[in-house]
């Protein structure tokens, strides 16, 4: 009877047992709360996997095509990767795309304007954000037009305008705006400071106008100096966006010899495809191309693989995901 009764016992506590474990691995899988448990974070990888292949697989193929030689262009069986390493792709590319001049301009280019529209944009953001002016509102409204007009609809005046001051061809139709907070995006990078230096506390100019500083001293001494965060996704933001840009130097510089590396991809595009035309199409003529393409793209990745965590924090604290 007592063996019985042992038996019993045992067998409710292993009933207790299941059930404890049960319970512990429902919460495991699927928590206390709909963002907590394990199949609602294996879904969210699934998806953010997803997505990142979208926007990866582009580069992918760009990299894995510009190494194949003609065995593997040529081979149907190879189609990601190539059975030997071919560089000479890479070398036609950068001889084609006269890189060494090409990257100098557009570096100087790109740096330039976002140098001089880190600064210039933050005076207008901070005169927007603290300043009291005449027609603040009026301005401002202007301000957000010029962002959302066209460039094509003012293109042709300020063509018109270079050529009088006899800027065409030349660097200066890019690097010039950008002094007075204009160029490629200037209305957003003053909307972003105008957006950050709202949030900052008044008590910070009202101490350093109280020790007898000018409106002018507190910018660069006390204000500027705190928006980090600021300036680097506005510096980010620029450079990477004259880096890209085809457009307006294509307009400005249409006639100019020494041209960026966008212009260089364009017209080396052109001449394979000239070259296609007259003799024949060539198996040489993709992976060229996309070699010519990561040449272009390589130095932006290096910098945002460099800056990547500064540059997600000054976006969330410049109020860009809002």
């Amino acid at each position: 009877m007592q063996k019985v009764i042992r038996d019993i016992k045992n067998v409710r506590f292993d009933s207790h047992t299941f059930k404890s474990w049960l319970l512990s691995t429902k919460r495991l899988l699927i928590g206390k709360e709909a963002d907590k448990g394990l199949i609602f974070r294996l879904f969210m990888y699934l998806i953010l996997i997803d997505v990142a292949f979208i926007y990866v697989k582009p580069i992918i193929y760009m990299i894995t095509t510009m190494i194949k030689d003609s065995s593997n262009l040529l081979d149907p069986a190879v189609i990601w990767v190539p059975r030997s390493f071919f560089t000479g792709h890479l070398q036609e590319a950068f001889r084609l795309l006269k890189y060494s001049n090409a990257f100098f301009i557009s570096m100087t280019v790109s740096l330039s304007v976002a140098v001089l529209q880190v600064i210039s944009c933050a005076i207008a953001g901070y005169a927007f954000a603290r300043l009291d002016f005449p027609l603040k509102k009026f301005w401002f409204v202007c301000l957000i037009f010029t962002f959302v007009m066209p460039p094509q609809v003012t293109i042709l005046p300020s063509i018109l305008l270079f050529k009088d001051f006899g800027w065409i061809n030349t660097y200066l139709p890019l690097i010039i705006p950008a002094i007075f907070g204009h160029g490629l995006k200037g209305a957003l990078f003053v909307i972003i400071y105008r957006q950050f230096f709202s949030t900052l506390p008044k008590e910070l100019e009202e101490a350093a106008k109280m020790d007898g500083a000018s409106v002018f001293r507190v910018f660069f001494r006390v204000m500027l100096p705190i928006s980090t965060s600021a300036i680097i996704v506005v510096f980010l933001f620029s450079f990477v966006w004259n880096w890209n840009d085809f457009y307006y130097p294509t307009m400005y510089m249409f006639g100019a010899k020494e041209v960026p590396l966008s212009i260089s991809l364009s017209r080396l595009a052109a001449s394979l495809t000239a070259e296609a035309e007259q003799a024949g199409p060539s198996i040489f003529a993709e992976p060229i191309k996309m070699a010519a393409s990561f040449l272009i793209i390589m130095p932006v990745l290096v910098v945002y693989t460099f800056t990547q965590r500064w540059f997600v924090e000054g976006v969330e604290r410049t109020g860009l995901v809002e």
